[in-house]
């Protein structure tokens, strides 16, 4: 059997995307099954919302900056690469800079899923769009329930 030296198979790339403020258990959740959907030899790259996306979609700016969300992301162990967005949103760009092969979206994304599952579509790629399901009922698996949480426990 021939050997066949420095030639590597080709690395999958998962794609996944958030704002990450106040990170918590339900974004490492989240991002682990996001790895897991691109079967083995999987790259996980994450694109962080900036600051004035958040603004713009949520209403309200994050705790945390956009590159202290993005370091903490990038530091864990399931995540390969953590990159900032656009500051003007555009999903088609992302996904052409990015070329995933997967992209997850959270349980929580529904606007963000209908976007990437509308260009894939417009534009005929090949790319497989999973969702992540919700980890759990555990009130603190969401950064608005932290911030309700400490609210309450600083008006006792």
């Amino acid at each position: 059997m021939a050997c066949q030296k420095g030639k590597e198979e080709k690395r999958r790339i998962v794609l996944a995307s958030g704002t990450f403020d106040l990170l918590h258990l339900g974004h490492i959740r989240y991002l682990e099954e996001a790895k897991k959907a691109g079967g083995k030899n999987v790259e996980l790259i994450v694109i962080v919302a900036r600051d004035s996306t958040v603004e713009k979609r949520k209403g309200f700016k994050p705790v945390m900056s956009e590159n202290q969300r993005r370091a903490l992301v990038e530091a864990l162990k399931v995540v390969d690469e953590a990159v900032l967005g656009y500051k003007d949103f555009d999903i088609g760009k992302v996904i052409e800079m990015i070329k995933p092969d997967v992209i997850a979206v959270g349980h929580d994304q529904e606007g963000v899923e209908r976007m990437i599952r509308g260009y894939v579509r417009e534009k005929e790629l090949n790319i497989k769009i999973v969702k992540i399901s919700k980890f759990g009922e555990d009130e603190l698996s969401s950064s608005s329930e932290i911030k309700r949480k400490i609210i309450e426990h600083f008006r006792r």
